[in-house]
């Protein structure tokens, strides 16, 4: 696999995420990781569980413990931040219910439904439940996908 397809396999996933299941794989514990890179331990396990961010400084250094590829986890960290303001610019009306029958997710609270969280659920649930109206106001109400 090539350096591009590695990266986008884990494209909007928070480096965090990818840290700590590289810390499992090899069976190392956070406090251990955080004294190889010189770091508080409270810095790791906040990255790891997504309150905090990578500095560049702080990418080479579990690169170089991890022996991952120079700056793979700050593009991570990147691509995540892009993801999550793209999330941030989804139509006002996002946390709104678009106008679809609540009968399709029946299993769910209708008016509890996080619609900007859960986006990706939604348009797969209402592509296979909905009727074509509901299906032309899910892709009304995200956007169609441009490719």
């Amino acid at each position: 696999m090539n350096y591009l397809s590695y990266i986008n396999s884990y494209r909007g996933i928070a480096p965090g995420k990818f840290i700590s299941r590289e810390l499992k794989k090899r069976d190392i514990k956070q406090n251990a990781l955080a004294l190889s890179v010189g770091e508080h331990p409270q810095t790791i396990n906040a990255i790891i569980a997504g309150r905090r961010g990578l500095t560049p400084r702080l990418s080479l250094e579990i690169e170089k413990q991890l022996n991952l590829p120079e700056g793979f986890l700050l593009i991570l960290q990147s691509l995540y931040e892009i993801k999550e303001e793209k999330e941030k610019l989804l139509p006002q009306t996002a946390g709104k219910a678009p106008s679809i029958r609540p009968v399709v997710f029946w299993d769910y609270d209708f008016d509890s439904i996080d619609w900007r969280h859960y986006k990706k659920t939604i348009i797969q649930r209402v592509m296979e439940r909905g009727n074509d109206e509901e299906k032309e106001e899910i892709l009304r109400f995200y956007g169609e996908k441009k490719q």
